[in-house]
């Protein structure tokens, strides 16, 4: 090994770990598990990256693990989505905002769909919002998590693009997707304001059901590729879920720059697609300065969401 390539594994590309914050087997692990494949099949880490669980609030102990306890630690990354910037905004992270960590990258995104069954009488998103205008009772909105939570945001998204007050919108919280799924499987809900990469695997694993539309700024590739977005049904409405990484705030630009160079290498590997796409991600790469923008905007525009839905502890 030359002496370049063996300074690349020094310092905090070395023994590397990432807190996934919550149990074995969700959101937060699949996406330590990405980078632990592909920052090896990178050659940028010669060592499997330890992936260490945190469960807690949905990323909010492993948050403020890092920025009280740890917020030096150069070897440690911890995975975030779009959901942990949803409860930054809410104010479930405790004292802390999005300005207390280093946002180091964005490896991959899901996106918000609106999935009806394959019988249902809504061919598209306008018969839907027509039918919620017409009368806000008789559609039922089903969705993995309570209010406040992504799917709820995007079932009150849905029904004020009806001009329906997310007060009249009738909503039905389950444990997880999959239990929102069988709900709407089995007429207990109309609709499901679930995720684009759920309802492709549900949909080639046989469910009987059908998306309306996906809340991303363009068409999705791949199982998706059919679906129309909400923007080209003439709604205003997107809802990315992203996926990645941050770093603590006393982390040094230098051990910083490292991984961000070191994750620009990884996504830049042709091989990288295949091992996001198996992980039920579509493309989406941001890192450094362009990143840290993306994450404060979106974060406000949740705030604003928030204040505007009377959710408390907005702030």
């Amino acid at each position: 090994m030359s002496a370049i390539s063996a300074s690349v594994f020094a310092g905090p590309l070395d023994k590397t770990e990432c807190i996934a914050g919550a149990k074995p087997g969700g959101g937060f692990d699949l996406t330590c598990k990405l980078a632990q494949s592909a920052l090896m099949d990178a050659h940028v880490i010669r060592d499997p990256m330890r992936v260490t669980y945190m469960p807690g609030g949905i990323g909010a102990v492993a948050y403020n693990a890092i920025v009280a306890q740890r917020p030096a630690d150069a070897n440690t990354i911890v995975a975030f989505s779009g959901g942990s910037l949803l409860n930054i905004a809410q104010g479930k992270f405790g004292k802390y905002s999005e300005s207390d960590v280093r946002w180091l990258s964005i490896v991959g995104a899901d996106y918000g769909a609106v999935i009806v069954r394959k019988d249902s009488p809504y061919k598209d998103l306008k018969e839907l919002l027509a039918a919620l205008k017409a009368d806000p009772s008789k559609v039922v909105f089903g969705a993995g998590g309570t209010v406040g939570s992504q799917d709820w945001m995007k079932a009150a998204l849905t029904a004020r693009a009806a001009g329906v007050s997310h007060k009249a919108m009738r909503f039905v919280a389950f444990e997880g997707g999959g239990e929102a799924i069988s709900a709407l499987q089995g007429g207990h809900v109309q609709v499901y304001s679930g995720d684009a990469s759920e309802a492709a695997s549900q949909i080639a694993a046989g469910a009987n059901i059908r998306v309306l539309a996906v809340f991303a700024d363009k068409r999705l590739p791949g199982a998706m590729a059919s679906v129309p977005t909400a923007k080209e049904q003439g709604i205003d409405v997107e809802w990315p879920i992203v996926r990645g990484f941050y770093m603590g705030p006393k982390v040094s630009d230098a051990d910083f720059n490292a991984w961000s160079d070191a994750f620009g290498k990884m996504m830049r590997m042709p091989e990288y697609a295949k091992l996001r796409d198996d992980r039920g991600l579509f493309p989406f790469s941001m890192t450094g300065a362009q990143l840290d923008i993306y994450i404060k905007r979106y974060t406000q525009q949740y705030r604003k969401l928030a204040g505007e839905f009377g959710l408390s502890g907005a702030k």
